[in-house]
Parts: structure tokens; sequence; C-alpha cells
């Protein structure tokens, strides 16, 4: 690369990563002040650092400061001051964003280093630096993308859901309506959502080789919110796993099957996330159905919003 390229990639990082280094108010920078200090306009900047690193500026500014949070943890910061130094308006939603990057709540002690999964091996290095591994072997994007959006969407609609009358969440909006067989009729918001979540907590399960999860006989939204919120992380972290160990095409013997059955991995993974997809489109009929406005849960837009872009 040309001395004077690196250079304007160096403009470009520096604009990125300014105020990571703990200087007051620099976590709550946005593209726009990001782009003005690059002397270049939002879509030019956030092109030209895209096309050098894979990664978009504010996607790659968030994990930074994250991984900088799970340094700051490991050492005694409150999760409220962490959050804060992040950049979250909430301790809520840095958890909420902590927990789908690490695979593990801020108030519970990490199991590894502070680096997340990156696709340009640029990190947060300690007290105030970056690193620049040589090599970098991160989870697809598409795969962490799908699996990402799949757990965000579901939560959406958990949190829709919790908005909605107790006769409208059980009302037998879809009569007839089966996703699979086995699994029987799915024919309320309830029934469809309870399956949405208990699909990840069984083949979770089943994949780490423990007993079938307990299952509430007629829980409400806010249980399901806390049932998805517990196994999401650890189903987001068990695909990594998968994926950085090339396991796609491991067998699983999966014993909670009478009698058992063998499952490629890479199918499991697929299956759960076809019929995931589904029922939350049947969720958003559902909804539409009982007078309810609800968006496409179209993934282009999710990861426009992930990115900090405008519609």
């Amino acid at each position: 690369m040309a001395d004077n390229a690196r250079d304007r990639l160096r403009e470009l990082l520096d604009a990125v990563l300014e105020g990571t280094d703990g200087s007051a108010g620099g976590e709550r920078r946005r593209l726009d002040d990001m782009a003005d200090d690059a002397a270049s306009s939002p879509f030019h900047f956030s092109r030209s650092l895209s096309r050098a690193t894979g990664e978009a500026p504010v996607e790659m500014r968030r994990r930074v400061l994250l991984e900088r949070a799970s340094w700051q943890l490991a050492r005694g910061t409150s999760v409220t001051d962490a959050a804060w130094a992040a950049g979250y308006g909430s301790v809520e939603g840095f958890s909420r964003a902590f927990d789908r990057a690490f695979g593990h709540p801020p108030s519970r002690p990490a199991r590894g280093g502070h680096w997340l999964p990156a696709p340009n091996g640029i990190h947060f290095h300690p007290p105030t630096s970056l690193w620049l591994r040589a090599e970098e072997h991160p989870m697809n994007p598409l795969n962490e993308q799908l699996i990402a959006h799949d757990l965000d969407d579901t939560r959406t609609l958990l949190e829709t859901a919790k908005g909605l009358r107790e006769d409208e969440f059980r009302a037998l909006l879809q009569p007839g309506t089966t996703v699979l067989s086995w699994d029987g009729p799915e024919e309320s918001i309830a029934t469809v959502l309870e399956h949405q979540v208990f699909t990840k907590e069984v083949w979770l399960a089943s994949i780490e080789g423990h007993d079938t999860p307990a299952r509430d006989a007629s829980p409400d939204a806010t249980r399901l919110v806390e049932r998805h919120d517990s196994v999401a992380p650890r189903w987001l972290e068990t695909v990594r796993d998968i994926d950085r160990r090339g396991a796609w095409n491991d067998r699983l013997i999966d014993a909670l099957c009478d009698p058992p059955e063998s499952f490629v991995i890479s199918s499991v993974i697929a299956h759960v996330l076809t019929y995931s997809a589904h029922r939350r489109q049947l969720v958003r009929r559902m909804l539409t159905a009982a007078g309810h406005e609800v968006d496409h849960g179209d993934p282009i837009m999710w990861l426009r919003a992930q990115l900090g872009e405008a519609p």
C-alpha cells in the first residue's frame, strides 16, 4: 500500500476512534462527526472505511467501545460506569448490546479476553491504544447477521407482545395453523412466540448435552422476554463457537429424541433459522389481523439501523 493510502486510512481510523481513549463526550460521536473530522461526506467516509477494513465506521466504533468496556469491567468498573463510557444512554441498552456481543451479561465475569470477532484485526488495546492483529478469523458476516437479526427481531416482537391485552395475546387469530406437525397448532401470538423461544432452548440443550428444558405451561409475554434474554446470548455464542472450530459438518447425536437421532450441525442451525423466520412473519400477520401496525422485519433495514445509517 502506498504511503499516502496508509496515511489516509490512518486518518479515517482516527476519525472513527476519536474519544475511545476516554476523553469527555467522545463516546457519543455520530457518523456525521466522524466524517467531519476526516474532511469527508458521511457517504464517502463510510464507503472508504468499509472498503479498506471490511467494517462500517459506526459498527467498528461500537465494537471497540464494547471491547474497552469488557476490559474495564474485568478491572472493577461498575456496569453503570462502563455503559456511560461506551456511549449508551441506559444500562439496559448497554447490557443487551454486551450480551449479544460477548454471549454473557456485563455483570458476569468474562470467560476469555476482551476482543470480539473482527474482519480487520483492529481491536482495543489497554489502556488507550489499538492493536492490529496480523491474522483474524471472524465469523462469516452473513452467518453473523442472520443469527443476530433473528435474535433481535424476535425480541422486538416479544416487546410488542408485552403491550397487548391478554385476550389479544391468546386469541386464536389463525385457526388451523401448524408450523411443524410435531409442535402442534400455533393459532395465537402466545403459542407462536412460546414455540419461537422454546425451539432455541431445546436445541441448545441438545447441543450442550443437557436434559429437556423446563417449559412454562402458559407464559405471559414478560416471562417469554426473560426466557429469550437467557437463551439468546448462549445461542449466539454456540453458533460462533461452531464457526470458530469449523464444526459445521460435525454430527449431533440428539439424545432428547426418542429414539436418539443424528443431525449435521449446519442443518440444525439452518432448521432453527428457517422456522424462526417463518414464525416471526406469522406473528406479524397475527398482529396485523388484531389491528396493530408492525414493520416488515426486513434484515436490510435492521442492518442499516445497526450501522447508524439513515433509512
